[in-house]
């Protein structure tokens, strides 16, 4: 049996609230629970996260395992054959 007095008050249908609107309920010791980002709004779980290439960071991973197109690779090799040829 717990303690009597040590523990807080637990609230059964707490509302989680996102930008004023509640997005749903849970257990929780606080009634209320005030979120910047949720699952319903976030890039992730919405599918509208994009990759954010910076100086080239991309396209260099996928040259470095081999996951661009044939094409890419072919047109790597010819530049990097012609320069050894200079």
């Amino acid at each position: 049996m717990p303690k009597s007095d040590i523990h807080p008050a637990w609230y059964p249908e707490a509302k989680v609230i996102c930008n004023g609107e509640v997005v749903m309920t849970t257990g929780s010791t606080q009634p209320e629970i005030h979120v910047d980002v949720w699952s319903g709004n976030h890039p992730f779980f919405t599918g509208t996260q994009k990759i954010l290439d910076t100086e080239g960071r991309v396209d260099r991973f996928m040259r470095k395992y081999g996951m661009g197109s044939t094409s890419d690779n072919s047109a790597d090799k010819k530049t990097a054959s012609d320069k050894d040829s200079k």
